[in-house]
């Protein structure tokens, strides 16, 4: 602990020494737009040829912001503005001196590809967040929603506003009209907003702003220049509806005898979905019954460590405006909100006899959902959610057809409040978060924890023209239940009080309740200059928990961290940018156990021609961890060293690739990796492309966890020499006929494979030595069963078999695809054909991951679902 607070100390004496900088000066430039003369209209198709153009003046004058930063563009850009009572207007000119050249590619929403030009606005000048809209050469509109001053995108951000582009002799031309319902903004006389226009020319790979922004600026949206002119505009409240029908038919392989699986399944699904305007800063969000049936699947993955997989959210109504409901606390993806808690996979199960048929839902329904969000113009970002699921049964019918049901999911309530104020001239904001999860526990769900509650309280604080920023958090969570709930709240991988050398936590099996606290102080510089540098410290107390609807990998750990950069900004013959960054962290549990000490080193370098290269590598001198053996002793790893290497071709080309290379190394062989990425992209031409992602990995461990046990009375840790291999392939392709209408294909094959040997069991879990810290069994003190392929272990060699461990070994295979056709028929109403195929299950051990892939995807009947979801938006 003296040296996490040294670290910390020395860091900020160096940081102290910077902060007397002076503040640089930023020339804001101003765009006046005009409003529409009575009776002129603006049609949107791309050819600027309306007369109400001709009553506004172009602005122009783009600046460089990358590669070569402050320089005049290659080719020049201008644009115009304007306004009536609904509508802003955004006229925009994109010179091109090869016209033929222009890169016009046909993709689907939201995919940025070739020539394009956006316009950002922040409507709630907040100098944080904004709006982005979005067109290409060919047509294509994208949009997103801007937040965390640049650093956060949110593409899922779907509004209703319409473009339109055309290429001439000149280059090529926009045209948006921007629906005032789509921003939100305050009542005032004149409205004053953040304004940015960006262009991608794309030969060049060159972007060029209208407001110029240094390379080494601290944020995004912080640096817009200024819109004014918008006099007397009202608010637009935003009212839609969108019903939704699902007609889905589900095909897969029978089972002789089995009620569930007859080979068939017709489903008929309706829901609503609806954003209705409180006020022009304040959004109500309301989802019935919603189907996110066209959403991909997750990608597969498999983890021998105990611990929970996190996946990204995918689900349109959790997207949306996710930046308001977020508090990332830690780091990792430690977060007091995880939307994939709603919905999740029924916790309860079944008993069934060998006679009985089980039909177990995959997830849970969804009842309704409610979303109240929004910032106000006095700089409140508000956000409030509420969702209900409904209770899941598992359906059961024996061979006689005598059919019952046991309840697997309890009805659930789920609260998430959000709320954050931004002041001193927005370079600070304080914010706070509450949950509750509320579940209706019955007698054989005891085990769940009926009620859990979170809350927290967070700041940022910016200084010198937003260069250097402190910033911080803190969380508590209470967790009630019965007393099995908490006990097992207790042993679970996350807390392990029952850690058999661990002074400060123990189990106590009368608890009905645990109250934790976690939390964040960093303070660092984000912007100006070539370097950047933070340092920090994050605590989770022993009994913080969060996974009720928030996530949290482990608890009981305090972590220093403190890290530098360098960056090349300046481009020369050899490369357009690079950075260099060292960093370094500790942790220590609350016993004051020094666990860690990692360094890292990583760079980046985008060259001339628009190749790269990315290389890391660190050096773990001590690998101390209390959840290796899962309630055992606190463990040792060897020292370990890494490096990985990546280098990919230009991303602009019709065929590009990425090769990499991950390898660690740990002392004495103990365990090592090797992973190697194959990604490929091709656009063969403008509509349609490919991109292919492969990897392929070997990860042997000498001492993998296999089992505990008991032996004389005492605990007996197992683990065991692994040979772990996995594959994986994501495939996806997109054939756009125009921006509108277009098929998409996903597809990803998974397959891991684990066989064990030289089994040994833990003798000193401390020691330095690879070989103190564990005893091999002898060829005499086991042999396997031929019966049960069970290991028999004689560990004392009396003739009497002492203990038995299961065979570890495994085989999981996973494949998942989506084939998705959508039309989006009129702006905001879609039609998605979806055909979806899978299959999971368990290979063979001993055959090659090859074999597996023949045998297990390539061979196996799949599951097929065919959907059918029409959607349409009503604008009121």
């Amino acid at each position: 602990m003296i040296k996490c607070l040294l670290h910390s100390i020395v860091f900020l004496l160096f940081t102290s020494t910077i902060l007397a900088q002076i503040d640089s000066v930023k020339v804001q430039r101003e765009y006046v737009t005009k409003q529409l003369r009575a009776g002129e209209e603006i049609t949107i198709d791309g050819e600027l040829s309306d007369l109400a153009w001709d009553n506004i003046s172009w602005d122009t004058d783009f600046t460089v912001f990358d590669p070569n930063n402050g320089e005049t563009p290659s080719q020049s850009t201008k644009f115009k503005i304007l306004y009536d009572q609904k509508f802003l207007y955004v006229g925009i000119r994109c010179y091109d001196s090869i016209p033929a050249k222009i890169e016009k590619r046909l993709a689907r929403r939201d995919n940025f590809s070739g020539d394009w030009i956006e316009i950002n606005i922040d409507s709630y000048n907040d100098k944080r967040t904004g709006f982005s809209f979005n067109v290409s050469a060919a047509g294509v509109k994208g949009d997103e929603f801007i937040s965390q001053n640049g650093d956060f995108w949110d593409a899922s951000w779907n509004p209703i506003w319409y473009t339109a582009a055309q290429i001439d002799d000149k280059g090529w031309t926009a045209e948006m009209k921007i629906p005032f319902s789509q921003l939100k903004f305050g009542e005032q006389e004149e409205q004053i907003w953040g304004l940015q226009l960006n262009r991608r020319f794309f030969r060049a790979e060159e972007r060029s702003l209208w407001q110029p922004v240094s390379l080494d600026a601290p944020g995004w949206v912080s640096e817009f220049g200024v819109l004014r002119g918008l006099m007397n505009i009202q608010p637009q409240k935003q009212l839609e509806i969108q019903p939704f029908l699902v007609n889905q038919y589900d095909a897969y392989p029978s089972q002789a005898g089995n009620p569930f699986r007859d080979g068939n399944d017709y489903i008929l699904n309706a829901g609503l979905d609806a954003k209705i305007g409180l006020t022009n800063d304040l959004t109500l969000d309301l989802t019935v019954n919603p189907d996110f049936g066209q959403v991909d699947a997750d990608p597969g993955a498999i983890a021998l460590d105990g611990f929970q997989i996190f996946f990204e959210e995918r689900r349109p109504f959790f997207i949306e405006n996710k930046n308001i409901f977020d508090y990332e606390f830690a780091d990792g993806n430690d977060n007091i909100f995880y939307s994939r808690r709603i919905g999740r996979s029924p916790q309860g199960f079944a008993t069934t006899t060998p006679e009985e048929f089980i039909d177990e839902p995959t997830n849970s329904t969804i009842l309704g959902a409610a979303k109240f969000s929004g910032k106000t113009k006095n700089g409140w970002s508000l956000g409030l959610l509420e969702s209900v699921t409904g209770k899941m049964y598992a359906d059961i019918e024996d061979v006689a057809g005598n059919k019952r049901s046991e309840l697997v999911e309890p009805l659930t309530n789920y609260i998430v409040g959000r709320v954050q104020k931004d002041f001193n001239e927005r370079n600070s904001f304080i914010g706070g978060i509450f949950t509750a999860t509320n579940r209706n526990i019955t007698d054989n769900l005891d085990f769940l924890r009926s009620d859990a509650y979170t809350g927290g309280f967070d700041f940022k604080h910016n200084w010198k023209n937003r260069d250097y920023y402190v910033e911080g958090n803190i969380v508590g969570s209470h967790v009630k239940g019965s007393a099995d709930a908490i006990a097992r709240t207790q042993r679970s991988i996350t807390h392990l009080f029952q850690r058999v050398d661990a002074g400060h936590v123990s189990v106590d099996e009368s608890r009905t309740s645990l109250t934790g606290t976690g939390g964040k102080i960093e303070l660092g510089k984000a912007g100006g200059g070539n370097w950047r540098y933070d340092g920090g410290l994050i605590w989770r107390s022993p009994e913080l928990e969060l996974n009720d609807i928030g996530f949290l990998r482990q608890a009981d750990e305090i972590k220093q961290t403190a890290s530098i950069s360098r960056l090349f900004l300046k481009p020369t013959n050899f490369y357009r940018r690079a950075n260099m960054e060292l960093n370094q962290y500790t942790t220590y549990d609350f016993e004051g156990n020094y666990n860690r000490i990692q360094y890292q080193f990583e760079g980046f370098i985008n060259y001339k021609n628009n190749w790269w290269t990315e290389v890391g590598a660190a050096h773990k001198p001590r690998i101390f961890s209390n959840t290796v053996l899962r309630g055992g002793p606190r463990w040792r790893w060897s020292e370990e060293n890494f490096w990985y290497l990546f280098f990919g071709s230009d991303s602009r080309k019709k065929l590009s690739f990425t090769l990499g290379y991950v390898n660690s190394q740990a002392a004495e062989k103990n365990f090592s990796l090797a992973r190697y990425v194959f990604r490929l992209y091709y656009q063969p031409f403008d509509a349609f492309n490919l991109s292919i992602s492969s990897e392929y990995e070997e990860n042997p461990n000498k001492t993998q966890y296999v089992t505990e046990t008991n032996f004389n009375g005492n605990a007996r840790y197992i683990t065991g020499n692994i040979d772990q291999k996995t594959f994986s392939t994501s495939i996806r392709f997109n054939y756009s006929i125009n921006p509108n209408l277009s098929i998409q294909y996903y597809g990803e094959p998974f397959i891991s494979r684990g066989k064990y040997t030289d089994f040994n069991y833990v003798n000193n879990p401390i020691a330095e030595e690879l070989s103190e810290r564990v005893r091999l069994f002898s060829e005499n003190q086991i042999s396997k069963s031929t019966d049960t392929d069970n290991y028999l272990i004689d560990e004392d060699l009396n003739g009497v078999i002492d203990y038995q461990i299961e065979d570890p070994n495994f085989s999981y295979v996973q494949f998942r695809s989506n084939l998705v056709l959508r039309w989006e028929y009129i702006p905001g109403s879609e039609i998605f054909l979806v055909w979806s195929q899978g299959v999971v299950g368990a290979g063979d051990p001993s055959d090659t991951l090859g074999r597996n892939l023949d045998r297990q995807i390539l061979g196996q009947k799949k599951d097929n679902t065919f959907l059918l979801k029409a959607t349409y938006r009503f604008i009121l």
